[in-house]
């Protein structure tokens, strides 16, 4: 019984307490770290189901526009925000560009369909820019966590050391118990690692398949804007 007691008393209460400063300062950073990477997994989780909603509701309203007309009508009765709309949106902006009489004013276009073609792609790079803000921080956080942890093992397993050379005692029994509370600095970093790096490797394969997709949507706006209508159901959300 007391061996169990004393067994139960060397926790991560008495970690705390045994640490030094270098030690609680390596723990807050990865406490902050695991609350930045959390931050930003919930942010990005609901931005990709924000995105992804937006999209299919403005494909379904997209669906029986078949013509430049129609589509024309669309946007005058709403304004979307989302980004099939958006690069729907500079497709027709450009049109207009091109068809208004200061267009020939600077200097002469190679093609209409490069000028367009290159409003499309860029409006492509802006939406991706604001899907994948924020990842850095959880790339940052899953690739650096594990060395602070293991940093702070180090630092911790050094002063046990130092203490138990102080004190003369060398047996298991003296060094098992401080050096596993150092491990426990190890177990933190892993744990602020593993879910950055999950929702890390989610999201970039999430962005990937959205990405693949506004490029389709912008095949399809480009064969509107060129001959003026989409064929039956070329609206649909796949």
């Amino acid at each position: 019984m007391p061996e169990s007691s004393s067994i139960s008393a060397l926790g991560f209460s008495h970690f705390l307490a045994q640490s030094d400063t270098v030690g609680l300062v390596v723990l807050a950073i990865l406490i902050f770290m695991s609350i930045a990477s959390w931050y930003q997994i919930v942010l990005k989780t609901w931005q990709q189901w924000r995105v992804r909603a937006a999209g299919r509701r403005f494909l379904a309203a997209l669906a029986d526009a078949r013509d430049y007309p129609a589509i024309e009508a669309l946007f005058a009765r709403t304004s979307p925000r989302e980004p099939f709309g958006q690069i729907l949106a500079q497709g027709l902006e450009a049109c207009r560009l091109l068809a208004s009489p200061a267009a020939h004013s600077g200097f002469a276009l190679a093609s209409p369909d490069d000028f367009i073609h290159a409003t499309l792609e860029r409006s492509i790079a802006r939406e991706e820019y604001a899907l994948e803000k924020g990842l850095s921080v959880l790339a940052s956080v899953g690739s650096t966590a594990p060395f602070v942890g293991l940093f702070g093992t180090v630092w911790g397993i050094y002063h046990a050391l130092l203490s138990i050379g102080f004190s003369g005692q060398a047996g298991l029994d003296q060094v098992a118990g401080p050096v596993g509370e150092a491990l426990i600095m190890t177990a933190c970093g892993l744990a602020v690692a593993i879910p950055a790096v999950l929702a890390y490797n989610a999201f970039v394969r999430a962005n990937r398949n959205l990405t693949g997709r506004l490029e389709h949507h912008a095949h399809r706006v480009f064969a509107l804007l060129a001959v003026g209508k989409v064929p039956k159901d070329e609206w649909s959300a796949r």
